[in-house]
């Protein structure tokens, strides 16, 4: 099960992870009011859909007014976003995200998924940050450093140490995101989570460090004892085939095509 970004955030903040000021809106005027109750004098906007990529299709606007805001959650609500993770078809917007805008000094990625070979959390980083980690694998996997977290032995601190130098970091930002890392797996491990990614992580110029954006998979074998985030489905951002079968406890894949395949094992569902 996906989360949207605002719950991911939400989780951040309760385990100590810093996040931008902002509040979801499901209106155009949920989201002025929501521009006005930040304050500042820029936010951002951004569609609250199961895909990365919304940027370039549109789905994350600048605006200087809460007025502007409003009409950027209008051009958004009720609409499908395409991106290069969805179908054609997209995906629908039922609710945006309006955020304090904030100042940017350098993009970082940080990651945290279950390694099945291993049988282990990998915690993944890159200094390259803000662009899609499949490309910087494909193209620089130099850029990016990974440590093994085994379950019997936890996350340590020099662990997150080796992450911040690999990326570069220094003087105060080393322990903001020894603080960080430490604070991801905690979260990691108390949800049950398959996949955790911040990408951006961004340094301000400040220094602070900031989750500019957050991404949760949670293991669905484990929901049953996830109550509160399970509450937090959208099944408007799920295949509806796939999401009915669900709630009968079958496994179910929606392909393309006219031909069905029901096997009882998944090796000879994959033959």
């Amino acid at each position: 099960m996906n989360l949207h970004e605002y719950q991911a955030k939400q989780l951040f903040a309760e385990f100590g992870i810093p996040v931008p000021e902002g509040r979801p809106a499901t209106t155009p005027e949920e989201a002025q009011a929501a521009a006005q109750g930040l304050g500042g004098g820029r936010w951002v906007v951004k569609a609250q859909v199961h895909a990365g990529g919304r940027g370039k299709a549109g789905g994350v606007k600048l605006v200087e007014t809460p007025e502007a805001a409003a009409t950027a959650a209008q051009g958004m609500l009720g609409t499908q976003i395409v991106t290069h993770q969805t179908d054609a078809k997209g995906l629908p917007i039922h609710t945006v995200l309006v955020e304090k805008a904030g100042s940017i000094a350098r993009e970082l990625y940080v990651s945290l998924l279950t390694d099945r070979a291993t049988e282990s959390v990998v915690f993944m980083a890159s200094a390259a940050g803000g662009m899609d980690i499949e490309e910087v694998a494909a193209t620089t996997p130099e850029k990016i450093i990974t440590v093994t977290v085994p379950p019997a032995q936890g996350f340590s601190a020099y662990q997150a140490r080796r992450l911040a130098f690999g990326m570069g970091l220094s003087g105060d930002e080393v322990p903001q995101f020894v603080a960080i890392a430490e604070g991801l797996y905690k979260l990691y491990v108390a949800s049950d989570a398959s996949l955790m990614e911040i990408n951006p992580l961004i340094v301000t110029s400040e220094g602070r460090l900031v989750a500019l954006d957050g991404k949760i998979n949670l293991d669905d074998n484990a929901l049953f004892r996830q109550k509160r985030l399970a509450d937090w489905e959208d099944a408007s951002q799920e295949d509806a085939r796939e999401h009915e079968a669900a709630s009968h406890h079958l496994n179910y894949v929606s392909l393309d095509g006219e031909i069905g395949c029901m096997v009882n094992g998944a090796g000879l569902a994959m033959a």
